[in-house]
């Protein structure tokens, strides 16, 4: 089992799914699941700039990650809140090397089999080609 697993989350409904398999997949022994959120930093601005308005972010963020921690289906493993800001896939991957997460467990969008390369610009896809630990996407 793995003892370190990484749960990005933009707190759609779909991203339950991958939560759910996290927990299951956590080895009960000192195993853990990181939700992580980022948030994205405006272009050509700096976080100074715009201080409260990330501040009131970060703590509606914090606000969305423990409802869902606080799930009576969550209760089977240990998840900690955190959050993060800048561009969604360097900060996953990021996060994913400085704490030595074992597995990213991300969704995924179905692909038309009309237009595959569309899903190409995904950030599921491009953590799964950049991240150096295993990424299990979920439909």
């Amino acid at each position: 089992m793995f003892k370190n697993i990484l749960v990005p989350t933009d707190f759609l409904d779909d991203n339950q799914h991958a939560l759910e398999i996290a927990v299951g997949l956590c080895s009960m022994e000192n195993g853990k699941i990181s939700l992580l959120h980022v948030i994205e930093i405006i272009q050509n601005t700096t976080f100074e700039e715009f201080e409260d308005f990330y501040s009131g972010l970060e703590k509606r963020s914090f606000k969305g990650l423990n409802d869902i921690i606080n799930r009576p289906d969550i209760t089977e493993a240990e998840v900690e809140p955190q959050v993060v800001y800048g561009n969604r896939t360097q900060e996953i991957v990021r996060y994913a090397e400085e704490n030595n997460v074992d597995l990213i467990i991300m969704k995924s969008h179905k692909v038309d089999l009309e237009a595959p390369s569309q899903g190409w610009g995904t950030i599921s896809y491009k953590v799964s080609i950049l991240a150096q630990c295993p990424v299990l996407l979920v439909k």
